[in-house]
This record gives structure tokens, sequence and C-alpha cells, in this order.
């Protein structure tokens, strides 16, 4: 397969999505950590102590050496922003290999749903599993940067943006990211006309902030519906017993 243009060759354009839509599994909690601790500096020292009462601490948290101290975020929102470069996929994905944490994320609710469904689908059928309801939770993250831009001329990119084959993509997030690169900003695979963001760095991304919750119901072949999830608020009056 042809592979993209040197990095060296690729466009950049400034970057503000506020916000920009990531969807994750309802599975994965916010991070307390991340959360809890004010200043990016005092993560590892910390997690060192905290540790020491909590065994299951680090394993929550993931890996954190692998953010450098001057990109990590904390603080209330940073959880889903953090999660996503110490927690990897082994398998890789679009633009990692599986050795770097990348944050993906897209420019409308749309274009999120379009891609977590094509993946959900994909993991589902892989290990062929019968019908039930997936929870899905959908933050919103303020995006502002300067990425590496596909958008331009999408034929010379075709190789990075393939359905099926990440190969040529992961070779160029290695030699960007290598070279200090922030992103890449690209259009959406699985939504026509959609906008997505591959980002390397977590100082790039604030204001994580939970938005809602989805239902995607696998049928046992594909996702056949999505449902919002809502909380009611119900007053049901004086229960039996009360005193008014």
């Amino acid at each position: 397969m042809d592979q993209p243009p040197a990095p060296d060759l690729l466009p950049r354009s400034h970057i503000a999505w506020a916000p920009c839509w990531r969807i994750i599994p309802s599975r994965f909690p916010p991070i307390s950590l991340f959360e809890r601790v004010a200043a990016p500096e005092d993560l590892d020292a910390v997690l060192e102590l905290e540790a020491m009462t909590n065994p299951r601490l680090r394993d929550e948290v993931g890996e954190i050496s692998l953010v450098p101290p001057g990109e990590r975020v904390s603080g209330p929102g940073s959880s889903i922003i953090m999660a996503a470069f110490t927690h990897l996929n082994p398998e890789g994905s679009r633009f990692s290999d599986g050795s770097f944490g990348v944050f993906y994320a897209a420019a409308a609710l749309e274009t999120a749903i379009a891609e977590t469904v094509y993946h959900r689908e994909r993991f589902m059928r892989a290990t062929a599993e019968k019908a039930m309801d997936l929870d899905m939770r959908v933050y919103l993250v303020d995006l502002k940067g300067e990425l590496h831009d596909l958008r331009g001329r999408p034929e010379a990119f075709a190789a990075a943006c393939h359905p099926t084959d990440y190969s040529a993509g992961q070779s160029l997030a290695r030699r960007l990211r290598a070279a200090g690169a922030g992103g890449i900003v690209y259009h959406s695979v699985r939504h026509e006309a959609g906008l997505c963001a591959a980002v390397f760095r977590p100082h790039l991304l604030s204001n994580g902030r939970q938005e809602r919750h989805l239902c995607y119901r696998w049928n046992g072949r594909q996702i056949s519906d999505i449902y919002e999830k809502s909380r009611l608020s119900i007053d049901a009056g004086p229960r039996p017993g009360d005193r008014g």
C-alpha cells in the first residue's frame, strides 16, 4: 500500500473545538486520582503514597509514566483525558501501534456515534457476543492546539485513512509523535463529512465533562438501535405513614 507523504510535508492547522465529542463504555468510571490532584506535577508523589494503602489504584490509573510530566493534566474533568494515554490498547488503533495512547474525538456527536458503533460492532462480532445492551457515556472536551491536517488532499492520505488497514496510519503517527507533533485532524472514515482528531498530547485538551448516556442495542449481529438514557425525577407525593 502507498505510504502517506513524509511528516515534514504535512500541513498544520490550529484546531479549536469547544467542544469535541468522545464516547466510551460506561464500565470505565472516572479515575479519582486524576480528579482530586490539583497540580499535575504532584501526580507521581500522590500515586506512590496512596498506592501503599490501595493496591488497585495503579491498575485504575494505568501507566502514568507514558505521559511526560510536562504534558499531564489533573483536576476535575481530567480523568477522561488522561485515561486515553495511560491505558493502552495492545491491538493498536488507526494512529497508534499500541505503544502509546491517543485521545480520539469527533467534531460532532453524530460522528462520534458512527465511529464507536463501528468499533463496538467489530468487537462484539469478534467475540461472538449474544444480544445485549451496551451502556455508553458521552463526554465533551475542549481541544485547542496545532494538529497535522489530512483534510486538504484526501487522495494523498488515503493510505493513512484506509477503512481496515491501519499500518500506514500507525507509521505516520509514530513518526509525527516522535517529532513532537500534537496530533492529527482528519476526515472520519465511518461518517461522511464528519471530522475527527487523534490527539497525542493531553495538555491540548481541557474541561472534560460528562454530557449524556447512550445505550447501543446489539442484536447478536449488529447494533440495531441507539437510545438516549435519562434519569426521571418523579414526585410521588407523601408516602404511606409519612406525617404531614
